[in-house]
This record gives structure tokens, sequence and C-alpha cells, in this order.
């Protein structure tokens, strides 16, 4: 390795970072080897659960959320209730949003579908189920677009377009 693929650290940071590895990179274009200083994750805790917008324009959210807060029964201190709880939550919220938002855009071409068919046919005994698809079909289409934002903002944010934004000290 040349001198540039290196790492200079003191020992006073190595204390600091006492997991920290040096990991070299395939190489690239260049004749260097990148380099990559990477700390162990597995010290920096549990991820925080990133709670999504929509999920509020879903029906029965809201129930969903207090029936599985009331379904867990923890004995201790108020402190440690509410952590094991939303630890708890975390797992319930993550399979319900595997179930509810997987193949959003299928499921409006479905309802899409099943409404011209029932506007086809102009039939009165159907109209019940047509104000249904209205509503479901509102419904998907406002929580694809909310999803759709909020991981473009993400994105947005995550890719470094937040420094826009920033107060310019000049």
């Amino acid at each position: 390795m040349s001198r540039i693929d290196r790492f200079l650290v003191s020992s006073k940071w190595c204390d600091s970072w006492p997991n920290c590895i040096q990991v070299a990179h395939q190489w690239g274009l260049s004749d260097h080897v990148p380099l990559v200083l990477n700390v162990d994750d597995a010290n920096w805790g549990p991820r925080p659960l990133r709670l999504m917008k929509y999920w509020a324009d879903y029906v029965g959210y809201a129930e969903f959320v207090c029936e599985k807060l009331n379904s867990f029964s923890l004995d201790g201190e108020g402190g440690h209730v509410v952590k094991m709880k939303l630890k708890m939550i975390k797992f319930c919220l993550k399979e319900w949003h595997q179930q509810h938002t997987k193949n959003i855009d299928g499921k409006i071409l479905v309802a899409k579908n099943r409404l011209s068919s029932l506007d086809a046919k102009g039939d009165e005994a159907e109209v019940k189920e047509t104000r249904e698809l209205s509503v479901q079909l509102h419904s998907l289409s406002r929580v694809n677009t909310s999803m759709n934002w909020q991981k473009a903002r993400m994105n947005w944010v995550r890719e470094g377009d937040a420094k826009l934004f920033a107060i310019d000290p000049s």
C-alpha cells in the first residue's frame, strides 16, 4: 500500500473508538484502493422506528395501535413499561406495514377496474359497492401519494439536498 492508502489516528482516538476497523475496497479506475473506516454498528443500539405519516390514512390504523398497546401486559416501573411496549409495537407495526402497503399500485388498479365494470352495468343494486370502491380508491390514492412524497423527502435528506436550506453565513 502507498501512504495515501492509510488512516492516521492517535492512541487517544483509538481509546475513544475501540471498535473501528479499516476496510479496503476493490480497486476502481484509479491505482489506489478506496479505504473506509468502519465502526462496529452493533454497539449503536437498535434502529428507531420510522413512523410513516400515511399510516394514519388507513382505516383501522389507530384502533390497531391502541389494541396492540393494550394487549401487552408488563410489570415494572413506568419508564421501563413504556420502553418495552414501544419495542414490542415496533415489530407489530413492521408486520402491519408489510401487509397494508404491499402492492398499492395493484390494489388501485383492481379498484379502478372493478369500479369501471360496475359503472358500465349501471345496476342500482350495486350502488353501495360503487360508493365503497370510490372511497377505497380515493384512500389508496391518497396513501400512495403520501408514501411517495415521504420516501422522496427521505431521499432528499439522505442525499444531502437539505444543505440547500442551510443559512449562508456571509
